[in-house]
């Protein structure tokens, strides 16, 4: 399955930005660039990136012919099919940005799911982030194998985990000081649906801590989106003997589905 549009996170801090248009869907997105330290600048000046929030269409039409021919990244409000990229939704915990966007298809479904994910964030997520960030060099010293370094963390991050970002007051040393080498697991499970939305909560969360995953050549490729980005895919008619170490998951597609 393909992607839509690449999620990209852009550090804007003194950059300038082309912003083109008045009124309020003007104000609401020089608000959005003022909190990313964006240098907000009219049309001659040199940018990599605008927006257009101008109203009337062949004026707006017009401005995005111009800003495109430049080379320049246009975001075009309420004109989806002209933008090279979209503005999210955020929900903002220090330094945790969740963004959703829908490629401009519906602004109000964002807006929706952002209020729920408001509800569901605690505030001390960017405070945990904060307190990752400083335990590196502890990390490092404990667990020196990248790999079951992230695993610790995958593992002190899940659902009732000692880290559990939905649960307030986690604190970082107090895992480190008593944390273990994370065991090596095999799961194999046998799919009853090529549909990734019909994968069972253990499939899915097997799925995004796995290491590598073992698969048959008719599992979807849907379903194995649903695996870490940087999980190694194996196509193999068997689980080998050795599967090697980490996280690895087997999946085999019912012959009935």
């Amino acid at each position: 399955m393909s992607l839509a549009s690449l999620p990209l996170f852009v550090r804007l801090g003194g950059r300038p930005v082309i912003l083109l248009g008045e009124g309020e869907p003007a104000d609401a997105k020089r608000r959005l660039l003022d909190r990313a330290g964006a240098h907000v600048v009219g049309e001659e000046a040199e940018a990599a990136l605008a927006i257009v929030a101008i109203e009337e269409e062949e004026e707006a039409q017009a401005a995005i012919a111009r800003l495109k021919a430049r080379g320049i990244l246009v975001n075009a409000v309420d004109r989806p099919a002209a933008c090279d990229f979209t503005l999210p939704a955020i929900v903002e915990r220090g330094p945790v940005i969740v963004a959703i966007g829908t490629g401009g298809v519906s602004a109000g479904l964002a807006a929706a799911l952002r209020q729920r994910l408001e509800t569901l964030l605690p505030a001390g997520l960017g405070a945990l982030a904060e307190g990752l960030y400083a335990a590196r060099a502890a990390l490092r010293a404990r667990f020196p194998d990248g790999a079951e370094r992230r695993r610790a963390i995958g593992a002190a991050l899940s659902p009732g985990g000692a880290l559990d970002p939905l649960v307030k007051d986690s604190d970082v040393a107090d895992w480190l000081a008593s944390a273990e080498r994370p065991a090596a697991n095999v799961a194999a499970f046998v799919l009853a649906s090529p549909d990734p939305d019909d994968l069972t909560l253990r499939q899915a969360r097997a799925l995004a801590a796995a290491d590598r995953v073992y698969h048959r050549a008719d599992v979807p490729p849907a379903i194995l989106d649903r695996a870490r980005a940087d999980a190694v895919r194996i196509e193999s008619e068997a689980l080998p003997m050795e599967p090697g170490e980490g996280q690895i998951v087997d999946l085999t597609m019912d012959a009935r589905a």
